[in-house]
């Protein structure tokens, strides 16, 4: 594993190995750590793993950024990193990573797009959407792990757990999860605002990744983000949840490989 640092966006990566580079982008719920269950089912690529702005390094000063200014910033700061690799990269972006991948890609050179459940919310979801505001209130209230449990109950856990403090327990990221809860509510805000257009200006083939576990109104933007491409192939996963690629990583990383070999 190797360290490096873009100076003039103060961009840090990890990168794991030799080959091309697969620009590893998570979602609003983990650190770059998220991709470590990933990383022995790429190891013909060079895993290029960020933190994104807001989770330990920053184009700029998240808690000053509007949640309209987020997907732009984001979606900056991997064209950035698309320059600073070698050749024309993969981006593989899951949940808030999938959305800023498809972004990105719409002015940027790369080989291909991989996405996980892109955070893109239905209109008639969207419309009633809440989250952000019921997060924020309880951080208001001093309740920052209340607030990171609406947000697991939410998308993690959408038709209910039993003990949720008993999973939680259990999950090692827990404890950075509360620490980032204004930045989830922001990137929720940002998420909550974004439309999908009929169309995405995406030159490079894309595969979209979607599980029946997850949240049913992810699974039918999961369809949306896939009926907007140009090139596009939609893969469903029977079992598996919105945390696919970490959960099932030797499932997923063999479609990828399927996807990336058909290109």
């Amino acid at each position: 594993m190797s360290s490096q640092h873009v100076a003039e966006s103060e961009i840090a990566y990890e990168q794991h190995g030799n080959g091309e580079p697969v620009i590893c982008l998570h979602g609003g719920m983990a650190p770059r750590q998220y991709w470590n269950a990933v990383l022995p089912y790429v190891e013909e690529h060079a895993a290029v793993i960020p933190e994104r702005p807001g989770f330990g390094t920053c184009l700029d000063d998240p808690a000053e950024t509007s949640a309209a200014e987020i997907l732009t910033r984001e979606a900056q700061y991997v064209r950035t990193l698309v320059d600073a690799v070698d050749g024309e990269p993969i981006l593989f972006g899951h949940s808030y990573g999938g959305l800023t991948a498809i972004e990105a890609a719409t002015d940027a050179a790369v080989e291909a797009v991989i996405v996980y459940e892109p955070a893109v919310l239905p209109d008639d979801y969207r419309r009633e959407a809440d989250l952000a505001d019921r997060m924020a209130a309880l951080v208001a209230d001093g309740e920052r792990d209340e607030a990171v449990k609406r947000y697991i109950e939410h998308v993690l856990h959408p038709d209910g757990i039993e003990d949720l403090d008993a999973w939680l327990a259990d999950w090692p990221v827990w404890p950075d999860c509360v620490d980032l809860a204004e930045e989830v509510v922001r990137m929720n805000r940002s998420v909550e605002q974004y439309q999908l257009p009929d169309s995405l200006d995406v030159a490079a083939p894309v595969l979209v990744m979607t599980g029946t576990d997850g949240p049913a109104f992810l699974r039918k933007s999961a369809r949306a983000v896939h009926n907007a491409l140009p090139h596009s192939r939609l893969v469903e996963f029977d079992g598996v949840s919105h945390s696919g690629p970490s959960e099932a990583p030797e499932r997923t990383a063999a479609e990828v490989d399927a996807f990336l070999d058909s290109i």
